[in-house]
């Protein structure tokens, strides 16, 4: 199969994307696949460049404003379809993560190329990016999630807020932008952080308690694993940098609230309408109460990611999972 990596962009989470299409590359010629990379900000990647392009660690922070300003300059998403490597594949494999390449921007142009790519349809995608949009769509569906509200560009705020609560970019992912606000006086200061990278934001009630996910593939539930963080909240840091948390699957769980967690993950798909593959992340509360905090399309493939982690846990090594995600692909 000739598949084509899509990678890169020119998100907050860059390189993520760049860290994801490291390990999906080498999964997919492992098994004898025939492998290309493009960078949607830079064009096409060859073999040769790679090891030099593509970094395989992610950094403890996230690409400079100015740095992505610049990558933005060269941005090829109109350009797609000039591509060799991109008209003549089988599959495209979408390693992108936040902004254009997982709010349906990618997605639609993919469309009108026609080639099959992974990942959920454009719909799906814009709805699950604005967290606004899929938590009306989850509690619509029977999915619990925390109380919230969203702060308009004006930055008034119409309702009281009862700290401590998660301020964050309604449209980001990875954390970026996210604080978790314990004073009122964190709260400005977290707010003009969090409209760097969005011009919604959300304030959302914070949940203690334990934090898990779910990987859904082709329809079905995955392991639940559970994450258990260096620092208070699953951050940037946290998520790609080696040590940084403890990853469980599958996670120490009552088999009736992974049963349950499994339900939701599923639930939650299919109300955000999304594709073969994504990972539903959750908080459990001290009361045994889930929550669902958000749906990931195209979900992290880096080495210390959490849906190959959630694959592996039942039977799935990771090879075999990029395969059936690129199969998914020509299914729908």
């Amino acid at each position: 199969m000739k598949v084509t990596v899509l990678t890169g962009g020119t998100s907050a989470e860059r390189d993520v994307a760049l860290a994801s299409a490291v390990q999906v590359v080498a999964a997919l010629r492992s098994r004898g696949h025939q492998v290309s990379v493009v960078d949607t900000a830079r064009g096409y990647i060859s073999e040769e460049d790679e090891a030099t392009l593509v970094p395989s660690k992610v950094g403890t922070k996230p690409p400079t404003t100015a740095r992505l300003e610049e990558l933005q300059r060269g941005v090829l998403v109109g350009s797609l379809s000039q591509i060799p490597a991109i008209k003549g594949a089988d599959v495209l494999f979408l390693a992108l993560h936040g902004g254009a390449g997982e709010d349906g921007t990618i997605q639609s142009v993919l469309e009108v190329i026609g080639v099959p790519y992974t990942g959920s349809r454009a719909l799906g995608s814009a709805l699950a990016m604005d967290k606004d949009l899929s938590k009306k769509l989850f509690e619509a569906a029977g999915v619990p999630v925390a109380k919230w509200i969203m702060v308009p560009p004006s930055r008034a705020l119409e309702a009281p807020v009862a700290l401590p609560v998660i301020v964050k970019p309604s449209k980001q992912g990875s954390t970026v932008g996210l604080t978790l606000v314990k004073s009122i006086e964190q709260l400005k200061p977290a707010i003009d952080l969090a409209f760097q990278h969005d011009d919604e934001v959300m304030l959302e009630e914070f949940i203690p308690g334990r934090e898990l996910t779910v990987g859904v593939l082709d329809g079905k539930a995955l392991a639940v694993g559970e994450i258990i963080p260096k620092h208070e909240i699953f951050d940037y840091e946290c998520k790609y940098q080696p040590g940084m948390s403890e990853e469980i699957f599958p996670a120490k769980l009552e088999d009736k609230i992974a049963k349950e967690a499994q339900r939701l993950a599923v639930l939650a798909h299919h109300a955000l309408k999304l594709g073969n593959y994504s990972r539903i992340d959750f908080r459990l509360s001290p009361e045994g109460k889930l929550y669902c905090l958000e749906a990931n399309t195209l979900p992290g493939m880096t080495a210390t990611s959490l849906l190959p982690q959630s694959g592996a846990a039942v039977g799935i090594p990771f090879p075999e999972l990029c395969e059936r995600i690129c199969a998914g692909a020509t299914r729908q």
